[in-house]
């Protein structure tokens, strides 16, 4: 693949105009305080995976809806005190898998909590252990487009409450710091982490990775590639409904989540990327705190490569960044 986007010196100054919807606030506003009408009961059962420096752990948590999330949590085994943590969440189609084939974040010494994303788990990996106990409408193949119709019923506003009270669940664990909790991801994963540094304050560091679920108009006229695609494929079977379906992914989208951030940001993006082009991250990263003047902020622009964007080099570059936000060596 060349490159297809905007040049890199058009794409650091990328703003496109917004079309953020008057009660975005008031929409996750409410939806969060529906979800703590749940309590959140945690759930913590210690798992043996034969790993004599790491402990595992599987935890479940009351999402949106009340409904129990399953989520791996590990940390360095015989360390008191309290850790920084991190919360990460996974690309598209993919499931928490194994816990002993996430190890990088509690190996180099964090409380490591790995979402496992409702509906999902069987597209690639090892598979996922949380239903979606909600249906939806008429729908492309996927998830983008499951409750296209109204943002209250949209497969998102699900996942994304989701990810807030998994902050919330981690914070609420004996031995992890609340104040120095960051949230990653990649791809979808890497689109959760902005919207919940979005929607939760008090964060240590927001990192999204090659970022899914960031300015959909764009991603539409740019790329016929998958996930985004599903929104192309149901506009062609359902004509004349663009409005309805760019009103309620407007209450979804990365640049308006990106603008309400007010922690310290690594975010990646890579040029060759048609699955999430460089100008829907950029137009994300550009405007990421604006709203709070956050002036902390990094890109990391793998000029050579697709949607797999940095891998291990990215994961390198997240811990020489990180450890210093949340004072690792405390």
């Amino acid at each position: 693949m060349a490159l297809f986007d905007l040049p890199l010196a058009e794409l650091t100054t990328y703003r496109p105009q917004l079309d953020e919807p008057a009660d975005l606030d008031a929409f996750w506003d409410a939806t969060l305080a529906e979800a703590r009408t749940f309590d959140l009961n945690v759930s913590v059962v210690p798992v043996d995976e034969g790993l004599t420096l790491i402990e595992t752990a599987d935890l479940t948590f009351a999402g949106f809806g009340g409904h129990p999330i399953h989520a791996w949590l590990t940390r360095p085994a015989g360390v008191t005190g309290q850790l920084p943590a991190v919360v990460e969440f996974i690309g598209y189609g993919g499931g928490r898998g194994f816990a002993h084939e996430h190890l990088g974040w509690a190996s180099a010494g964090y409380v490591h909590l790995l979402m496992d994303t409702r509906g999902q788990g069987s597209g690639w990996g090892t598979g996922g252990h949380t239903a979606d106990p909600v249906g939806s409408g008429p729908a492309s193949p996927g998830y983008m487009t499951q409750g296209i119709e109204d943002p209250a019923d949209h497969f998102y506003r699900r996942v994304i409450t989701d990810g807030v009270r998994a902050v919330e669940a981690v914070r609420s664990l004996p031995g992890v710091d609340p104040t120095r909790v960051a949230v990653t991801g990649g791809s979808q994963g890497g689109g959760l982490a902005l919207a919940v540094g979005g929607l939760v304050g008090g964060l240590a560091a927001v990192m999204p990775d090659v970022p899914f679920l960031c300015y959909y108009r764009r991603a539409v006229e740019i790329t016929d590639s998958f996930p985004y695609g599903e929104i192309t494929s149901y506009l062609s079977v359902h004509r004349g409904s663009e409005e309805t379906v760019f009103r309620t992914l407007s209450y979804l989208d990365g640049v308006h989540f990106a603008r309400r951030g007010t922690a310290p940001a690594l975010f990646s993006t890579a040029l060759m990327d048609t699955t999430c082009p460089p100008s829907t991250v950029f137009a994300a990263f550009n405007r990421y705190g604006e709203l709070a003047g956050v002036a902390d902020k990094e890109i990391e622009v793998y000029p050579f490569n697709q949607h797999e964007g940095g891998q291990g080099y990215q994961f390198v570059r997240q811990l020489a960044w990180l450890a210093p936000r949340v004072a690792l060596t405390e």
